[in-house]
C-alpha cells in the first residue's frame, strides 16, 4: 500500500456507483464512495422498479404473489448493504474538485483532500429545468420534480405532468393513484417512452394525455394557480387550472467536475463524458458510469452494467500501477 486513502474512491451512489462499489469491493480493492445526497439517486424516486431484471416480488410456491416488485428506495437500500457487506466504505459529502498528479486528489467541501489510484465519477444527471416564468418561483409550492417525493401534498388535487419519456409516463401513473385529475403534456405528437408504459399511461383512466403541448409560464401567488398552456399545431395560447406542476422532461449531466478549471475529460455535445467499452475516459485512471456518461440508454440496469465494468477495468488499472511499483 502506499498510505493513499483509498485504491478506489467513487464519486456518486447511484446504481452505478453502488454497484462499482459492490465489483470493486469483491476484488479486494480499498474502495470509498462519497455522496453529497442519499445513496440510491434518481432510483429512490421509482415507485415501482418493474423493469430490472428478476425484480418481480415474491411468490408463494402455488405461484400466487406475495408481494409485488421494489421500490426504487427498496432496491438502493439493497444495493447499497450489498456494497457494504463486501467491504466498501461509505461516507457523506461534497466533492468540489478532482486533481491529478501521482495520482487522483479529490477535494471536498469541508476541507479534507483525499487520494487514490483510480476514480469512477458516477455522479448521474438531475432533472433538466424548462426555464419558464414561475418555474423557480414556484419550486416547493406546487412545482416539483419528483412525483413520489411531493405527490402526496396533492392527493385529490389537479396535478399537470410535463414530459414524454419513461420518467413522466412512470410518475403520472404514479400521481394516478392519489387522484383522478392528472393531465399529461408533451410537446410531440407521441411518446418516446418504452412501449409497455406508454400503452399502460395511455389505458389509465385517470391521466387525461394532451399532445402537441408545452407550457409556456406557471402562475399563482402563494402556491401554483394556473398555467398557460400552447398547442404547437394552432398556435393558441389558453391558460388551465392546476394545483401542482410536475416537471418531467429530461435530465442534466452532473459532469462539473471534469468540465471546469481543473481535470477535464472528453464530453459530447450534450455534456456527457466520453468514454471506451471499459467505460475508461480520456485520462488513464479516471473512468465514468451510469447516467452520466455518453450513450443513447439510460435506465438502471445499463447503469449498473457500466459500473460494474468500470469497477473491473478500474482494478486491472490499479494492479498494472501496483506491479509497476513492486518491479
Amino acid at each position: 500500500m502506499s498510505g493513499l486513502d483509498a485504491d478506489l474512491i467513487i464519486i456518486g451512489a447511484g446504481p452505478a456507483g453502488l454497484t462499482a462499489a459492490q465489483y470493486g469491493a469483491r476484488a479486494n480493492l480499498k474502495v470509498l464512495v462519497i455522496e453529497q445526497f442519499g445513496f440510491g439517486g434518481q432510483a429512490l424516486s421509482i415507485d415501482v422498479l418493474e423493469n430490472y431484471p428478476g425484480n418481480v416480488g415474491q411468490f408463494d410456491a402455488e405461484g400466487n404473489m406475495l408481494s409485488g416488485p421494489k421500490s426504487g428506495y427498496d432496491f438502493s437500500q439493497d444495493l447499497h448493504r450489498q456494497a457494504e457487506s463486501f467491504g466498501a466504505s461509505f461516507s457523506s459529502g461534497s466533492v468540489t474538485s478532482l486533481k491529478k498528479d501521482e495520482y487522483f486528489l479529490v477535494d471536498l467541501s469541508d476541507g479534507k483532500t483525499l487520494s487514490a489510484y483510480a476514480v469512477i465519477i458516477a455522479t448521474g444527471s438531475k432533472p433538466r429545468p424548462l426555464d419558464i416564468p414561475g418555474e423557480k418561483e414556484f419550486t416547493g409550492r406546487g412545482v416539483s420534480y419528483c412525483a413520489t417525493c411531493d405527490g402526496n401534498f396533492f392527493r385529490g388535487k389537479k396535478i399537470l405532468v410535463v414530459g414524454g419519456g419513461d420518467a413522466a409516463c412512470d410518475e403520472a401513473r404514479y400521481l394516478s393513484r392519489l387522484t383522478t385529475k392528472v393531465l399529461l403534456i408533451h410537446r410531440r405528437d407521441s411518446f418516446r417512452a418504452q412501449k409497455a408504459l406508454v400503452e399502460r399511461t395511455l389505458g389509465n383512466p385517470n391521466i387525461k394525455i394532451r399532445f402537441n403541448t408545452t407550457i409556456r409560464e406557471i402562475r399563482g401567488e402563494q402556491k401554483v394557480k394556473s398555467v398557460l398552456l400552447a398547442d404547437t399545431k394552432t398556435g393558441e395560447v389558453y391558460e388551465e387550472e392546476t394545483d401542482a406542476v410536475f416537471i418531467l422532461a429530461g435530465t442534466v449531466p452532473q459532469s462539473s467536475l471534469v468540465s471546469g478549471n481543473g481535470l477535464k475529460t472528453g464530453l459530447d455535445e450534450n455534456g456527457y463524458i466520453i468514454t471506451d467499452q471499459k467505460m475508461a475516459t480520456n485520462i488513464p485512471g479516471l473512468f465514468a458510469a451510469g447516467d452520466v456518461r455518453s450513450g443513447v440508454f439510460r435506465q438502471i440496469v445499463t447503469a449498473a452494467a457500466d459500473g460494474a465494468v468500470a469497477a473491473n477495468n478500474a482494478a486491472e488499472y490499479i494492479d498494472e500501477i501496483i506491479y509497476r511499483t513492486k518491479n
